[in-house]
């Protein structure tokens, strides 16, 4: 129970954070490019239902853990789809360093990830430790996807 409320607490608090960035974005976002289209908004709303999933209370720990696996599925590829968004969008020397930063940032997700493989074990977190895996693998993906997006919008 205690897990649980912890668990709770932890991702209020991160969707708060997610959320008091994006609006600090949007002032900046506001600033470049304010004719570019919405892509965050459109992603957003993409991901809505994925999100709903991982947070519906009827689910059992196995059931969010499905949810969450689905919902990394869907942001992999909307991370690739932000990608060659980008791309389109850029000349030669700009796709050359895209492709480097996007090397680094797949270093950095998979050095991300093996931490908190080893960190979020059962013999830690107890029966929780595959929810919060899910949610600090998704939230990393996430925010790669959004700000390649911010970027896609200063085209």
């Amino acid at each position: 129970m205690v897990i649980q409320r912890l668990f709770g607490y932890f991702k209020n608090t991160l969707m708060l954070a997610v959320t008091i960035i994006g609006l600090i974005s949007n002032i900046a976002y506001a600033l470049d490019n304010p004719n570019a289209p919405d892509y965050i908004a459109e992603f957003n709303a993409r991901s809505q239902v994925h999100e709903q999933m991982v947070n519906d209370p009827k689910l059992t720990n196995r059931g969010i853990l499905a949810a969450y696996n689905s919902y990394q599925l869907f942001l992999d590829e909307e991370l690739d789809a932000a990608y060659q968004l980008l791309r389109s969008k850029l000349l030669k020397a700009q796709l050359d360093e895209l492709k480097k930063s996007q090397e680094y940032w797949i270093k950095f997700r998979d050095a991300e990830f093996e931490f908190i493989n080893n960190n979020w074990t059962r013999a830690n977190f107890g029966g929780s430790f595959g929810l919060s895996r899910g949610g600090y693998r998704t939230n990393i993906i996430k925010n790669r996807v959004i700000q390649i997006l911010y970027y896609a919008m200063n085209y």
